[in-house]
């Protein structure tokens, strides 16, 4: 299986549902959310699957992108992925493991955009997004994209941040999250679907 991302690249993916990659449609809303903030930010992919939202971001001049993906067998498919899109200057970087374990990892570094996008029934939001926080690893004026179900999702409660916006694209949303205080950019960042 495979599928097509930013200036119309092929990447693989694997066969059935095992990682359940990002719709072309939430990962189009989510770059042009984003659009205008890529080109050399430092990108965080959390449960990354087939790595296309780092391959994206990679498309798109992100100078780093990290992935974290505890399936072997994914992260070799990342790993092809991201060499096949990424410039010699670009940084990428894989870790395979428990998400919570390789966050600690991770400690000291800062990221402007992070992407998390769990299995939905796996318990992962809370305990993943309290660690981001514990760990610092949210630049000051970053954000983080929670992708999830629209229905039975409860958002956790992180101190210190807040909510800035939440879309809806059919059955799956993304829930943003910033530090409190930055101020709500929703009206001043376009957004190419209803």
């Amino acid at each position: 299986m495979s599928l097509r991302i930013y200036g119309n690249r092929l990447l693989k993916t694997l066969p059935g549902e095992h990682t359940r990659p990002t719709s072309a449609r939430v990962r189009e809303a989510l770059f042009n959310i984003w659009q205008g903030t890529i080109r050399g930010c430092r990108w965080l992919d959390l449960c990354a699957g087939s790595g296309s939202m780092g391959a994206e971001a990679l498309c798109r001049e992100a100078s780093v992108v990290i992935g974290i993906e505890q399936s072997s067998l994914a992260c070799v498919i990342i790993q092809e992925n991201w060499q096949q899109v990424a410039k010699s200057e670009q940084k990428f970087q894989l870790l395979r493991g428990n998400i919570t374990q390789q966050l600690k990892r991770l400690s000291g570094q800062k990221f402007d955009r992070i992407y998390f996008d769990p299995p939905y029934a796996s318990g992962l939001y809370e305990p993943v997004l309290k660690a981001i926080a514990q760990y610092q690893l949210l630049d000051s004026l970053g954000e983080i994209a929670v992708e999830h179900r629209l229905q039975d999702w409860t958002p956790p409660n992180i101190p210190n941040w807040e909510i800035c916006r939440h879309k809806a694209y059919g059955n799956t949303a993304l829930t943003f999250y910033q530090e409190q205080g930055i101020g709500n950019q929703e009206n001043s960042i376009p957004s190419l679907l209803p």
